[in-house]
């Protein structure tokens, strides 16, 4: 792979788009002091994954946005683009279908960095992975910085092996076995823990089935304590209710024959009232019996006794409207006492029904006096 153009937007003194081409053979960049020679190695370290601020002379990944001079307004983003010629399909597999790779890792301010390869979101991993496959990459001794050449000729044996090992070409294959090894330890580490959860959850299963089993019996038992109840309950309901109906046909009869009592109490006075009245002609008759006396005198006894037998009569009658009133007393006394009994089944119908409306909340004391 070759690297053919990086452009940079806001990549540190970068604040205008800036475009830089890499041709063929030998490019330098030639400048004074602060010009940004660095900014261009930093530029392409990042675009190719490299994490380290340090590593970009910032104190945070933040820093390498373009902060701002006395005329130019800072920016809020940093974007850094190269461009790779993939002619020879030297790319991963997931990107070797274009002969033109485009790298793009974009930065804003406090939300961190993207990166996307031909327009495509990838990881920084993917980008990481498609440089170590080409033997570069944010890391590689190939990019050498400042003081860099002095620490190469006085580096430990280790450091020269990555330098032997990129020019071999074989980096990439020891990041890829990295990766697998860390996959391999968090499978092993997954499957632990799932042995540990298929352990606990049979131990829960167990458990379950123990609570299930119990669970049934108590349904069945507690069908049985309701259906028992229910039984008692409807026994005693329909004894009351037999009772009442019982109760209420004597009031019945009772209010008849008190009513009755009354009808023949009512045509006695009328009866009285009546006599009351005859007895008027018979003194008239007296009075004018009195002045023809002596023409009457032979009707005289007669007379006498027919009062005699009007006052017997009087007093029959006085006699049976006692009675009657005594009858009418002894009825309206029975009134009362059915009334008063039905006033009593009444409360103790509404007791039951009270009682049949609770039986449900009293289920667990009598599932514990079943128990027991």
């Amino acid at each position: 792979m070759h690297f053919q153009r990086l452009r940079l937007s806001g990549f540190k003194s970068f604040v205008d788009a800036t475009e830089f081409r890499i041709e063929p053979g030998v490019t330098g960049i030639v400048g004074p002091n602060g010009c940004g020679k660095s900014n261009l190695l930093e530029a392409l370290r990042w675009v190719m994954g490299a994490n380290s601020a340090k590593a970009m002379r910032a104190g945070g990944m933040d820093d390498v946005i373009f902060a701002g001079s006395g005329g130019r307004a800072s920016r809020n983003h940093a974007e850094v683009t190269l461009t790779i010629d993939n002619a020879d399909r030297r790319a991963p597999s997931a990107f070797n279908d274009h002969p033109v790779l485009e790298v793009v890792r974009r930065i804003d301010k406090g939300e961190g960095s993207t990166y996307r390869i031909n327009g495509r979101e990838v990881r920084a991993r993917d980008v990481q992975l498609l440089f170590a496959d080409a033997s570069t990459g944010s890391n590689s001794p190939a990019l050498v910085r400042q003081g860099q050449i002095s620490e190469l000729i006085a580096a430990k044996p280790q450091n020269r092996r990555m330098i032997l090992e990129e020019a071999a070409g074989v980096s990439g294959l020891h990041t890829r076995r990295h990766e697998a090894e860390l996959r391999l330890r968090a499978a092993e580490t997954n499957l632990t823990r799932l042995e540990d959860v298929a352990k606990e959850l049979e131990s829960a299963l167990n458990r379950l089935r123990r609570e299930a089993r119990q669970a049934d019996r108590y349904k069945k038992m507690s069908a049985e304590i309701r259906a028992l109840q229910g039984a008692v309950l409807y026994a005693r309901w329909n004894e009351a209710r037999g009772a009442a109906e019982r109760l209420q046909a004597e009031a019945a009869e009772a209010i008849r024959a008190v009513e009755e009592t009354a009808r023949e109490a009512a045509a006695a006075t009328t009866r009285a009232a009546a006599a009351e009245e005859q007895i008027k002609p018979l003194r008239e008759a007296e009075t004018i019996a009195a002045a023809v006396l002596h023409r009457l005198a032979i009707d005289r006894d007669r007379l006498e006794r027919e009062g005699e037998a009007l006052a017997a009569e009087v007093e029959r009658l006085t006699g049976d409207v006692s009675r009657i009133d005594a009858d009418r007393a002894r009825e309206t006394q029975m009134v009362e006492d059915a009334q008063l009994a039905l006033s009593r089944m009444a409360g103790d119908l509404e007791a039951l029904e009270a009682a049949i409306a609770a039986a449900p909340e009293r289920a667990p004391e009598l599932e514990a006096a079943s128990r027991a």
